[in-house]
This record gives C-alpha cells, structure tokens and sequence, in this order.
C-alpha cells in the first residue's frame, strides 16, 4: 500500500520539506534504507547517516538542520518527536487491514463460555467453563484458557499463549507467544523430614488495561489475593513474576529480569535487562535500574536512578567503579611500596 508525504503528514500534523507527492511503501532504518521506504532520525547518533540515505521520506524532529546538504530525493516531515510520530505510524499500518473474525476448527469452547462479538480464535484452541472472551478479541492458535478466566475487549493473544484459571485481563491487551499468565508461585515449606511440601497457590493474576506481555514471559498466581499488573504496564520477553507482586502504572520491564514474591513497584518505573529484584520490597515511583543490578532492600526514594550489585546510586557507582577497576594495579603498587618500606 502506497502513502505519499502529504498523507502521512497530515497523520502526524508535520510539516514537509520537499515533494508533496513523494511516495513509500515500507519502512526502512535509516542506516540501510532503500528507495520508496520512510525512515526517521530521532537519534543524533545516527545523523551521519540522513546525508546518504535512499530513503525517500524521513521523520525528523521540528529542530533538525542538516549540516550538509541531504540527497536531493529526500524528503523530510518535520514533527514534534520522530520517535513517538514514527510508532504512531507503525499503528495505522498495522491496523490498515480488517482484523479476522470467526472460528477456526478445531477449537474446544465450554457450553458456558461467553463469546463476544467480532472475536476471531484460532485452530487448537482451548476455552474453558465460565470463561468470558470481549468484543473484538483475537487470539491465534493454541491457546488456554482455564476455567473463568475474563478477557477484556479488543485484546490481542498470539499463538501459544495459557491462562490459568481465574486470570483476569483487561482491554487493549496484547500478549505474545509463548507467555503463561496464573502459574503457580515458587512457593515450598520445609517440613520435619527437611523435605519441601508445596504451597497450594489459591490466588489469581490480575491485568489492566493496555498492558503488553512479552514472548516466553510468566507472571505467577498470587497465593492468596492476586498478582497485579496495572495498567499501561510494559514487559518485555523471558521476564518472571513471581506471586503476589504488583507492578505499577506506565512501568517498563526488560528481558531476563526476575522479580520475587510480594514486591511491590510503583508507577512509571523502568527496569534494565536482567535485573533481579528480592521479596517483599517496595520500589517508589519513577525509579530508574540499571541492567543486570541486583535490588536487595526497599527503594523508598522517588526517582531514584540505580545501578550495581547490591545497587546504589548511579553516579556513585560509575565513581566507585572508575576505582575497583584499578584495583589490581593498585594492589601491585602497595606491594612494591611494602617491599620499599621493609628495606628501611
């Protein structure tokens, strides 16, 4: 599907530089573009790239001026935020097309189970007693849902996704495959052989509203009560949830972090790759963690930025790590002072 620039400026209310009537049919990265595809530069790194570009049309930010001159089949779309009028652009792509509707065969689908309308549901599909699927959902193929598990309208399930019984999902959803949302929580009890028994998990997951869950990610049932994610959470691939965790509003988790049972983090916090966060803390609002930190006690600071094993502040890390990583030279100069020191 072609676009020309007057159209997708008047998407983004941006301002051209160039032809009106130049035309893209794809998007493309700024540093391998090819003709007919719209690209963007957000990033002041990666100007260098916009003066040889193929592009046919750039997103760039209302303050960009070119330092040389930009090919001559460039057009530019100047926009408050590249960044942000970009994603906005990738959502009317991807829902140019009518979404499907129906169901495939085979799907299993409980006598009690409430359907809505305009859903579509994949081939090998399971849909349990009690289960309540809203308007507009779309789930793909081989997924579960337990008994009474509610999923919110407009929702989108890619294949291979399971609920547990009882998960609760709100609207304007998406979960991509692989993610299991109610598993039971990590949680054994020695006994007087020094054996672990299991806690029975009787709790449930609760998920708001546009909340995005990564590929291959697992969010446990709480014990008693419910794990939460809030809504506008964002959490990316292979991230676990442990039981009875809460994750605030508009708060971004990245790959291969763990976060155990019964911490609570606030909203709009953001937390780096691989990082592991202990039971029973509170993270406060607007927190910032640095990738692969280890968080071992409550962060009850506002936008405090993190970074380390134990973590601590930013800067005093960086200061501290300009010194430990000379640590073997310094070892190696003491000796030898020693050594001057002795012969006295």
């Amino acid at each position: 599907m072609k676009f020309n620039s007057q159209q997708i400026a008047d998407l983004v209310n941006g301002d051209i530089e160039g032809d009106k009537n130049a035309e893209v049919n794809f998007f493309s990265k700024i540093e391998d573009a090819q003709p007919f595809s719209l690209t963007f530069l957000a990033n002041p790194k990666y100007e260098s790239f916009i003066y040889n570009t193929k592009a046919s049309i750039a997103l760039v930010n209302s303050d960009f001026t070119p330092s040389k001159p930009i090919p001559s089949t460039l057009t530019l779309i100047k926009v408050n935020n590249a960044y942000e009028s970009l994603a906005q652009l990738l959502n009317f792509y991807e829902n140019i097309d009518t979404p499907k509707t129906g169901i495939e065969e085979p799907v299993f689908i409980h006598k009690t189970a409430k359907i809505g309308k305009s859903v579509y549901i994949g081939p090998f599909t399971y849909i349990g007693e009690d289960v309540v699927i809203g308007n507009n959902v779309q789930i793909s193929s081989n997924c579960h849902f337990d008994k009474g598990c509610k999923i919110g309208e407009n929702t989108k399930i890619y294949s291979g996704v399971k609920f547990y019984d009882k998960s609760q999902i709100g609207s304007n959803c998406v979960f991509h495959s692989g993610a299991i949302i109610g598993s039971d929580g990590f949680g054994f009890a020695p006994n007087k052989e020094n054996q672990y028994q299991k806690i029975i998990q009787i709790g449930n997951v609760i998920i708001e509203d546009h909340v995005e869950i990564g590929s291959n990610t697992v969010i446990d049932r709480a014990t008693m009560g419910s794990t939460i994610i809030r809504k506008g959470a964002k959490i990316d691939n292979l991230v676990q949830i442990a039981h009875n965790v809460e994750v605030g509003e508009n708060t971004v988790i990245a790959a291969q972090t763990g976060v155990s049972g019964s911490s609570k983090i606030d909203e709009n916090v953001m937390i780096g790759g691989q990082v592991g966060i202990a039971g029973h803390l509170k993270i406060s609002k607007g927190t910032k963690i640095a990738a692969q930190s280890g968080i071992t006690k409550s962060v009850f600071k506002e936008n405090s930025v993190l970074q380390g094993t134990p973590a601590f502040s930013s800067n005093d890390f960086k200061r501290s790590y300009v010194l430990f990583k000379n640590f073997p030279e310094l070892k190696k100069q003491i000796e030898e002072l020693d050594k001057e020191i002795n012969k006295i």
